[in-house]
């Protein structure tokens, strides 16, 4: 569920359990899975045809800020595990396992045929156990940190990799500047080149704001 908070820009109520009446999560009806352009059906695919899915979907439904029957999608990391397709890849085969209804909330698991929900402080939880194991080396304490941390997380991470800002504001379904209060100016990668971008272009030359006489350069 972090992964998919993260990769997804996702708020919190999206893929964790929350108290929140207006919470919306994502369910397994809400997956689609593509192996190139082939649509796959989450629940009735092959188990192993979920192997070479390539792209990964959510559907909007009622989640804020989404356009109803809106996908929002992405294709592999390239990492063995911290992927948005594998994370989809794991989930669907767990609930599969378990016979989930299409209506389930992603944030669903079971252990011991016992049914269980990952919550929005679990989640908060994890993440502060380890920043508090490796936070300080980077100025980080575990009370500046939260699941809501994901979202911000994520558009950070596409704005250092150089992503137009409106690409950035579509995947996170952002309609105003309202995306900027997330990103963070002390972020080095963001703001190093800065110095040197405006020492080469720091030389122009100002259009005048009125024409030249017309005495001028006549030897009048």
């Amino acid at each position: 569920m972090l992964i998919l908070g993260f990769y997804f820009l996702l708020r919190p109520g999206e893929y964790a359990a929350t108290s929140n009446p207006e919470a919306a999560p994502f369910r397994l009806k809400s997956i689609k899975l593509y192996q190139h352009n082939r649509l796959l059906h989450p629940t009735t695919c092959a188990l192993w045809e979920l192997e070479g899915v390539t792209f990964v979907g959510l559907e909007f439904d009622t989640q804020k800020n989404g356009v109803r029957g809106e996908i929002i999608g992405l294709g592999r990391s390239g990492h063995h595990f911290f992927c948005p397709v594998l994370a989809l890849i794991r989930r669907v085969a767990h609930l599969r396992l378990h016979r989930a209804p299409l209506a389930t909330p992603l944030y669903v698991c079971y252990h011991n045929n016992t049914q269980h929900t990952v919550t929005t402080q679990h989640l908060t939880t994890i993440l502060r156990s380890t920043v508090a194991s490796y936070g300080a080396h980077f100025g980080v304490q575990p009370s500046d940190i939260s699941v809501r941390s994901l979202r911000s997380s994520g558009a950070m991470a596409l704005l250092c990799a150089n992503v137009d800002t409106d690409r950035i504001r579509l995947l996170g379904r952002w309609r105003s500047d309202e995306m900027l209060r997330y990103l963070h100016v002390q972020a080095m990668p963001v703001v190093a080149p800065l110095s040197t971008a405006m020492l080469h272009h720091g030389h122009f030359t100002l259009l005048p704001n009125r024409p030249p006489s017309p005495d001028m350069g006549a030897g009048g």
